[in-house]
Order: structure tokens, then C-alpha cells, then sequence
């Protein structure tokens, strides 16, 4: 067992990694040259959704802790990778984005030396959703950072992390996991039979956390399920209509249900720090601080609900690309290869133009909805769309008869 092993298909960037600790422990043995060479103060990890970023930041935090580089057993490992290390800052949200007073007091944590370990780790999970400001109180931290402070900075691109602040990291990129690995994954480490463990990896797409909770869910199975039908279903305006519709509400629905699970437990937590149902006076600031909690917790609900349709949007065009791999001959494997007599089906009902043009309607879609525009309005474009590419060519309304 080592701190690596939750890395799934990624052992180039493990193989970089691991040169990394052992030129900073060499360092701090007083060694030079070649033997530090691979170690930096700033790391960009970029890497598509699923890959790890994350994984690979904590992994990353308890391996420069570990007096064994990252046995994965130790104290310091454990802590680390569970955010209790005193000496390894993680940042994360489930907001918008990360807001400058939060990233002002992870710049002032990193200006100190570390208490217990070896090193002072500061792992920034989301750090496409830095605000200018926030971007800006970082940069002076990385440019000029304490003797042993390392940044580690998780984005899905490079492109997502301001220049002025990417161009001062080293850059380590994740690739997809491959369908295999992450097969092998769910059937060794979670027991899962392997021909469902076959069909999550395949749905996922790389996407570790999607991949093992569609094997160990049910109901998140058949949440894709609905999601896939959709084109199926689109025979006419009204039907477009209502698919957009279905998809906005069962998005809500989930984040809902995954908003209830947390926001209680938050709400209780702060109402007993702030002795709000005690004897006595309730504390002047507690409204206040009640208002920005639910604030807070809205603003999460939308972002998870953001996330649901992105989602279901990727699944739709999983799909879409299978019906082009069929037109096309391609030879490559289905993603979705449980449908395989739909996908024929509504391949031989349209050309390879067409699905291309389906495709971008989805990844139109996925952009407006990540601009603010409204999900319905943007869904509903893209069912009309979707319907639009049709082998009996565009919906065009019939002139009324005079």
C-alpha cells in the first residue's frame, strides 16, 4: 500500500511525483544538483474531470511528509490525505468560486514554517475558480514563497489558471484512465463483479468517482438510463419541450437531495458554535451569520446542479458518439454498448453530418449553461436542435394556408 495507489492509469505522472519527493528529501539532507533537480516550490496539476487532480495534490501533500516518501501507512500519510495534517493546508469549494478572504488566509498559513512536518503543503483543489482578486493575493505567495512551502495548484487546463500564476508552476498533466485500469479498479479494490465493473468504467469515461458510484449504485444507473433515452424520444416540438424540461427538474431534484444530506448538519453545527436555542441572549452576529450560511448553501445547490446537467449533457454526447462510430465505421469500441441496437437504429436514420451537428448542439449547450444562461433555455434549444438533425431535415413550422 502507498499513498499512489488511489492514482488509477496515471504512472507517468506518479513516475514524476515520485522523482519529485526524493529530490526534496535529498534536499533537505543537503545534497545538490541532479539529486534535487526534479523538486519545485509550485506544481499546476491539470488533468479532465475523474482523472485525480485531487487525489494527486493530497498523494503529492503526504509523500512529502512521509519519512518513507508515501508508504501510505505512516501518521503523517494518513493525515495528510485526510486533511488532519497540521502542516497540509487543502482548499476546496462546492461554491461559484473561492473567494479572496479564504485564499488570504491560506498565504498567511504558508508564510509559516511547518510545526511537526517536513515541509508546509498548500493544495489548492479548484483553482480554476480563483476570483481576480484571489488570483491576484496568491501570485506574490508563489513568486516569493517561504524556504519550505509548496504550492500544489488543481485545475481541469491550463488554460483555466490565470498566466501570471500558471507560468510561475511546473506543469503536470493527468490523462484519462484508461477504461481497463479503472475496470480492474472496481473488481480489486470493491469487489465488483466484473462485467458491471466493464460497463461503469466504459460510462464513466475515465471519470473515477462517476465509475464507482454507477457500480455501486443502482439508482444512479438508472438515473443515466433516463438521461439516455432522451433522444429516443424526441418526435415532435412539444416532445423537445418536455425532455428539456425533465432534465432541469431531475438535476434539481438530485442536487436537492444532495444539498438536504449536508445542509442540516451545517445549519446544527453553527447554531450550537454560535449558542443560538441556549439560555441567555442570542448573539447579535448570529442572523448575520445564519443569512451567509444559507447564502452559501444556495449558491452550492446551484453549482451542484450545474453540475447533474453537465453531466447528463456528457452522457447524451457519449452517446451521439457512438452513433458516429457506427456511421462511420470506425472499429472503435461503444461507450455505450448495452444499446447497441438503438444506436444502429438511429445511426441508419441520419448521416455523419448531421451527428456532428447534434454533437455541437450538446457542447453549445454545455457553454451557455456554464455563461449563466438559464439550463431550461438552454436545453431546450438543444432538444430542438437534436430533433432538427433528423434525416427528414430541419422543423420547419408549415405555412398556414390562406
Amino acid at each position: 500500500m502507498s499513498v499512489w495507489d488511489d492514482l488509477v492509469g496515471q504512472e507517468p505522472a506518479v513516475a514524476v511525483l515520485k522523482r519529485a519527493v526524493a529530490g526534496a528529501a535529498a534536499g533537505m539532507r543537503g545534497e545538490t544538483g541532479a539529486a534535487v533537480a526534479g523538486m519545485t516550490h509550485a506544481w499546476l496539476i491539470t488533468g479532465p474531470p475523474g482523472s485525480g487532480r485531487s487525489n494527486a495534490g493530497r498523494a503529492f501533500a503526504a509523500a512529502l511528509q512521509c519519512h518513507d516518501l508515501g508508504c501510505g501507512e505512516c501518521n503523517d500519510c494518513r493525515t495528510a490525505l485526510s486533511g488532519a495534517h497540521p502542516d497540509v493546508s487543502l482548499i476546496r469549494t462546492e461554491l461559484l468560486s473561492i473567494r479572496v478572504s479564504e485564499i488570504r488566509e491560506l498565504v498567511r498559513r504558508a508564510a509559516m514554517s511547518p510545526t511537526q512536518g517536513r515541509w508546509q503543503v498548500m493544495v489548492v483543489e479548484d483553482a480554476d475558480r480563483l476570483t481576480e482578486q484571489a488570483a491576484d493575493a496568491l501570485l506574490k505567495s508563489i513568486e516569493e514563497p517561504a524556504p519550505r512551502t509548496v504550492w500544489v495548484l488543481c485545475a481541469p487546463t491550463v488554460e483555466d489558471v490565470v498566466p501570471t500564476i500558471r507560468s510561475r508552476c511546473r506543469l503536470l498533466v493527468l490523462r484519462t484512465p484508461p477504461v481497463a485500469a479503472v475496470a480492474d479498479m472496481l473488481t480489486s479494490k470493491l469487489g465488483v463483479d466484473p462485467e458491471l465493473a466493464g460497463f461503469a468504467a466504459r460510462a464513466a469515461q475515465g471519470h473515477i468517482g462517476r465509475a464507482r458510484a454507477l457500480a455501486r449504485d443502482e439508482e444512479v444507473r438508472d438515473r443515466r438510463n433516463k438521461v439516455l433515452e432522451v433522444p429516443f424520444a424526441l418526435r415532435d416540438l412539444g416532445a423537445c419541450l418536455k425532455a428539456a424540461q425533465q432534465l432541469v427538474e431531475a438535476a434539481k431534484d438530485e442536487a436537492k437531495a444532495s444539498a438536504e444530506k449536508v445542509d442540516e448538519k451545517e445549519r446544527a453545527a453553527l447554531e450550537q458554535a454560535l449558542g443560538v436555542g441556549t439560555k441567555g441572549a442570542k448573539p447579535r452576529e448570529a442572523n448575520a451569520a445564519l443569512k451567509e450560511l444559507e447564502d452559501q448553501q444556495k449558491a452550492r445547490a446551484k453549482r451542484w446542479e450545474r453540475d447533474v446537467l453537465d453531466r447528463s449533457l456528457v452522457d447524451l454526447m457519449a452517446l451521439y458518439r457512438d452513433v458516429l462510430v457506427v456511421q462511420t465505421n470506425a472499429g472503435t469500441e461503444l461507450i455505450n454498448a448495452e444499446l447497441h441496437r438503438n444506436i444502429e437504429q438511429l445511426a441508419g436514420r441520419t448521416t455523419p453530418e448531421q451527428t456532428i451537428l447534434r454533437i455541437g448542439a450538446i457542447t453549445a449547450c454545455r457553454e451557455a449553461i456554464e455563461a449563466n444562461v438559464a439550463p431550461l433555455l438552454a436545453l431546450e434549444a438543444m432538444t430542438v436542435s437534436l430533433f432538427e438533425g433528423r434525416n427528414d431535415g430541419p422543423h420547419v413550422p408549415r405555412r398556414v394556408q390562406r
